[in-house]
């Protein structure tokens, strides 16, 4: 199942771009924690804290307790959406989603290939197309991952959507025939001396094609110049 964290929260009852600076500037980071049937929770967050969490765990499926200053009881959450920076990296304000028991809920699960594929050995090329499969099932049944075996895979073989081993009420959310990583045959290389041949044989014809247009006419034989037809 996939991790749980837990992380310090403060209500906040500024709005507005102007209270966002102050937030940041003072070492916080503003967020929202909202849900179906809740009131969306203005909240503010240690970024130290913050950024500590989101280094050490996976933030898409990763069941996030926030204690939030003031209540009795943690509020059990998911991320929905992190604004950042857009050079430094910084966060600047992230969206929280309330999770309750019962309730399924959309997330993505990370794909691991585990093994060695025969078809990589053979000259093929391991190619992997999905990394990240959105996902739907009840909050305490989020996989942490999702592990594919290759130890199968040859040349021209594949592994679909539809061939994960998905555990029990865990649902796909993407096209069953989705190719999540394949072998495809090597890249036919050409040898140095290939390349040159080609290139002198190119230069060559270059050549020739230039002889003929520089040439001169040919002379007509069996003609009388035109003088002596003259005469």
């Amino acid at each position: 199942m996939a991790s749980n964290a837990s992380l310090k929260a403060q209500p906040r009852s500024g709005r507005g771009k102007g209270d966002a600076r102050k937030q940041r500037a003072s070492g916080s980071i503003p967020a929202v924690v909202y849900g179906h049937n809740e009131e969306t929770r203005s909240l503010s967050i240690d970024a130290h804290e913050l950024e500590r969490l989101f280094a050490t765990v996976h933030v898409e499926n990763t069941i996030i307790e926030l204690n939030i200053e003031g209540e009795a009881q943690p509020v059990r959450t998911l991320v929905r959406e992190v604004q950042a920076h857009p050079w430094r990296g910084d966060v600047l304000h992230v969206d929280f989603y309330q999770i309750h028991a019962g309730e399924k809920i959309e997330v993505e699960i990370p794909v691991r290939l585990i093994g060695d594929a025969p078809g990589v050995k053979e000259g093929g090329v391991l190619s992997a197309n999905i990394n990240d499969l959105e996902v739907r099932c009840l909050p305490d049944a989020i996989p942490e991952y999702i592990e594919v075996d290759i130890s199968g895979l040859h040349i021209g073989d594949a592994i679909h959507v539809s061939d994960l081993p998905l555990p029990e009420g865990v649902e796909a959310l993407i096209d069953a025939e989705r190719t999540v990583c394949t072998v495809t045959p090597p890249t036919v290389l050409k040898t140095l001396e290939e390349e040159e041949a080609e290139a002198a044989e190119a230069a060559e014809a270059e050549a020739l094609l230039a002889g003929e247009e520089g040439a001169p006419e040919p002379e007509v034989i069996g003609r009388k110049p035109a003088a002596e037809d003259e005469e």
